[in-house]
């Protein structure tokens, strides 16, 4: 049998007729920027993350970018993030001008330890950038209570976590002060190519993204700030929204594989020489990725590659220890937590198509592998 990591065909199948007709809307339409498409899909995820405002553009780099211009955050600023992530979250603190600033991970949630954040706080710090990693929520609460004490901001970093919800029922994105989601074709609401969208509850702050977006201006030809071409385009808004229409669905599916894995490799006994993901109770874990944690990661991931199963390592080198952040001073052992999770984790595939037998063969061949 073959398990591949991801296999967006099969999806494609099932929303291929709602896509073409909505393709052909657009074209008989023929607006391809900014159009009512983009506005429809901007009402609809404002309305499923729970918060009033949200503005699409033209990727999830590009949200995180935009939430820092819209608060002014520049040369001279701190933001502290997490080191456990993907590049684009520091890596837009950066280009903002500011610095980022690196706190190391809770072991068991992949997400930045809201306990070690309030000793990175200096008098330059303006926001707190924490990531809501592989579908389930950062510890939100006591990030806001530090954020309302030193007078933060928080963005949130959603992009792989769009419907998580956190221990009070609060949807990713929401939860902060802006919210920034990506639409890459591997994220659980995933488009055709590059696309992202802000949510924010903060309506001026919205109207200052929605004039940043489009080189700063409001009204045409007149640009009262220095924005750029960070839009949505009509055709990736339009097929957004017909997925979205089947986001929760394929949900619960990732929940129900996740349940079902863990059945599995408990049952083996595996649960003993791996660490499995949690799966919370009381918060909504959307399970844009499954990780496993297990010292023996490199020799697995190529038994699993023997064995035709796809799977993936998040993330090999953290972004302290990357090459384009040496300038920040880091060194190895910095982050100890963070590194760890870098020798040890390996996501294994939990899209909403898996069968039954591919989930059984995959965990058959985790037990092979450790039974020789």
């Amino acid at each position: 049998m073959r398990v591949p990591f991801l296999d967006l065909k099969a999806q494609y199948a099932v929303v291929k007729d709602a896509i073409r007709r909505a393709i052909d809307e657009v074209c008989d339409n023929q607006q391809f920027i900014l159009g009512p498409q983009v506005r429809r899909l901007e009402h609809e995820i404002a309305r499923y993350c729970g918060a009033p405002h949200a503005v699409g553009v033209s990727s999830g780099t590009d949200a995180l970018l935009l939430a820092l211009m819209a608060l002014g955050i520049g040369a001279g600023d701190e933001v502290i993030t997490t080191p456990y992530t993907f590049i684009a979250t520091a890596g837009s603190i950066a280009r903002s001008g500011a610095r980022p600033v690196f706190v190391d991970i809770d072991p068991a949630r992949f997400t930045i330890d809201s306990g070690l954040i309030a000793d990175r706080i200096t008098e330059r710090t303006r926001a707190i950038l924490p990531v809501h990693l592989f579908g389930r929520c950062a510890e939100m609460e006591p990030i806001r209570t530090l954020a309302a004490q030193h007078q933060l901001a928080v963005i949130e970093d959603a992009a792989q976590a769009i419907g998580a919800e956190d221990e009070y029922g609060r949807r990713a994105g929401s939860i902060g002060l802006m919210g920034c989601f990506s639409f890459y074709p591997t994220k659980n609401l995933g488009g055709f190519g590059d696309g992202g969208m802000v949510v924010t509850n903060d309506p001026a702050l919205a109207s200052t993204l929605f004039a940043l977006r489009n080189h700063g201006s409001s009204t045409k030809y007149l640009h009262t700030l220095l924005g750029g071409n960070f839009r949505l385009d009509e055709l990736q808004a339009a097929l957004l929204a017909v997925k979205l229409q089947y986001l929760d669905r394929w949900t619960e599916q990732r929940i129900a594989n996740a349940e079902q894995y863990d059945a599995l490799f408990r049952k083996r006994g595996l649960e003993h020489r791996l660490q499995l993901p949690e799966i919370p109770k009381k918060e909504r874990h959307v399970f844009n990725q499954y990780v496993i944690r297990t010292p023996e990661r490199d020799a697995l991931s190529h038994f699993l590659e023997s064995r035709e199963i796809g799977h993936d390592i998040y993330y090999p080198v953290p972004l302290h220890l990357q090459a384009c952040f040496e300038y920040l001073g880091y060194k190895k052992g910095d982050m100890p937590i963070s590194e760890q999770a870098a020798k040890d984790a390996l996501a294994l595939p939990i899209y909403p198509e898996l069968t039954s037998p591919m989930l059984e063969y995959v965990v058959d061949a985790v037990q092979a592998f450790y039974d020789t």
